[in-house]
């Protein structure tokens, strides 16, 4: 009988480039996989990268080689894609799924690194621990001038509760801190069961002495902290920044500090990098580190190990536990249920707005046609478009499940061949504390997609660009003076659809605009007599 781990180490004949520099623990589980023949070559140029890839089977990197499109049609033989690190930024995920190469990662390997590197920083910052050494090389005892503050006691305002920042939290509550968190996916449950308190962002970043951001970086989550939340926070607020630059809006943190409203920031990722000569580095209130989150030997190995065995475990015929993406689907399954996939997708995208509450549950039902297949496919990509709103986008087809599980989003499938009048069905239902939310859609001959029904609206709209749904009273006037809004801050109606209940019950609007929606402009439609909830869905 034959192992699991004999079945992991048989690959046969694969030629692995190694194009940036790993540990030689990380490439133990190579060096010991029989039939593998390693290159490694760093430091390549683009020209030297093309050439290199050609016959290979697999390409291992890190962070500085840029596995762009040219790179990936270059490479004739490519099947994998393994990223030594949690990122895959410098990796075009759309050709590599063209071509059929799956890319694999490694998530969890600096989540333990990046953690310490935060409390790290928090400590340092609360004890000025980087001023006075520097004040000490210059020949100065200045012991007043440094006296810091403790941990023990203070509120730590965690922004982002993933696997860094739970990971943080756990070590805060150990420092005896009072720990508050927010996360659009983080419910009073998983809260009570990790002993912290929950909160919207607004109350968090009101509550916490030290506040320390763990969110990817997106549209939704650049500037976060900006000037109006500095104006929420105590006096005297520490920030610490380990995740992204860009969460936090630099201009109006030296701003803050400058005006004493911060007491201090301790940063290791920035905006541009390398980040040199800019003014915070001036203020005395600041430290800084050169992005050393991961910047761990056993960190550094783990990536490297995590990423290496997947590969030999891909080339064994098993399969991989870290994917990014999805490996290419037989010609059969893509003819059935292939058009499908941007429709589950768009769903997912456009429920995601509804629920104001993190999401416990998500039921996905397929009518008609489609209950004949097999529609996980379907599921995943309905799921990445609910979680990429919050989660960013490295939510894909293959991790989509498996991040909804590991935040505690129970999800189900069902299948009816009941239609009520189309040949094909999919509704997207989640459930958010007491809130519960649907949104129903087709692929209609020659037209595409269509959003057919959003709650207990029948409706007709294409989901793609600019749309606003709008909940109002069902009275004459509410239309007009909404379009006349509109007008007079210069949005363009491309399309308006109107859905009902009842006669004179409640009713929706669904437009769709040429434009963003500022959020100001969606306060002034909130003063509409009559208008209930206004929503910006941007698909």
């Amino acid at each position: 009988m034959t192992t699991t781990i004999e079945k992991e180490n048989a690959v046969k004949n694969a030629v692995i480039l190694i194009s940036d520099p790993l540990s030689e623990e990380g490439l133990q589980p190579l060096r010991e996989a029989e039939g593998v023949e390693l290159k490694i070559r760093t430091g390549m140029t683009p020209a030297e990268l093309l050439l290199a890839v050609k016959e290979v089977d697999a390409l291992l990197v890190r962070s500085q080689t840029q596995v762009t499109r040219e790179v990936i049609e270059a490479a004739g033989n490519l099947k994998i894609i393994g990223r030594a690190g949690v990122g895959v930024d410098n990796i075009d995920l759309e050709a590599a799924t063209e071509r059929g190469i799956i890319v694999v990662n490694a998530p969890d390997g600096n989540t333990n690194s990046a953690a310490e590197h935060t409390i790290a920083m928090m400590t340092a910052l609360a004890r000025n621990i980087p001023q006075a050494f520097l004040s000490l090389k210059e020949g100065k005892w200045d012991r007043k001038r440094f006296v810091g503050v403790e941990l023990k006691e203070k509120t730590l305002g965690v922004v982002g509760l993933g696997r860094i920042g739970a990971e943080v939290a756990r070590r805060a509550k150990g420092q005896r801190m009072s720990v508050i968190a927010y996360d659009p996916f983080l419910t009073e449950e998983r809260a009570k069961e990790m002993g912290i308190a929950v909160g919207t962002l607004d109350e968090v970043v009101a509550a916490a002495d030290f506040i320390t951001v763990h969110t990817p970086l997106m549209k939704e989550t650049r500037h976060l902290i900006n000037a109006d939340r500095f104006a929420k926070m105590k006096d005297g607020v520490r920030i610490i920044n380990c995740a992204r630059g860009g969460i936090i809006d630099e201009v109006a943190l030296y701003d803050a500090i400058e005006s004493g409203k911060v007491a201090g920031a301790a940063l290791d990722v920035f905006e541009t990098e390398p980040f040199t000569g800019h003014r915070l580095l001036d203020l005395p209130q600041v430290i800084a580190t050169p992005h050393l989150g991961a910047s761990t030997i056993e960190a550094q190995e783990s990536v490297a190990i995590d990423v290496g065995r997947d590969v030999v475990r891909f080339f064994g015929g098993n399969p991989v536990r870290n994917p990014v993406n999805m490996p290419s689907v037989s010609h059969e399954v893509l003819a059935k249920i292939g058009p499908f996939f941007d429709l589950a997708e768009d769903l997912g995208a456009f429920i995601s707005h509804l629920a104001d509450k993190p999401l416990t549950e998500v039921n996905i039902r397929y009518a008609g046609d489609l209950a004949e297949f097999d529609v996980r496919p379907l599921t995943r990509n309905a799921l990445k478009g609910i979680l990429k709103r919050n989660l960013g986008t490295h939510v894909n087809d293959v991790n989509a499940k498996y991040l909804a599980d590991s935040i505690g989003i129970g999800v189900t499938e069902h299948k009816s061949a009941q239609t009520k009048g189309f040949q094909h069905l999919i509704t997207v239902e989640v459930k958010a504390g007491d809130e519960t939310h649907s949104v129903s859609g087709t692929l209609l001959n020659v037209l595409g997609e269509r959003i057919v029904k959003v709650d207990d609206y029948v409706v007709d709209v294409v989901p793609a660009g600019h749309l606003l749904l709008i909940k109002h009273k069902d009275q004459p006037g509410a239309i007009g003076r909404v379009g006349t809004l509109l007008a007079e801050e210069n949005i363009n109606i491309a399309t308006m659809q109107v859905g009902r209940s009842t006669a004179g019950g409640d009713a929706i609007m669904m437009i769709t605009v040429d434009n963003e929606v500022k959020p100001e402009e969606v306060g002034r439609l909130l003063e509409i007599e009559d208008i209930h909830a206004v929503r910006t869905i941007d698909l």
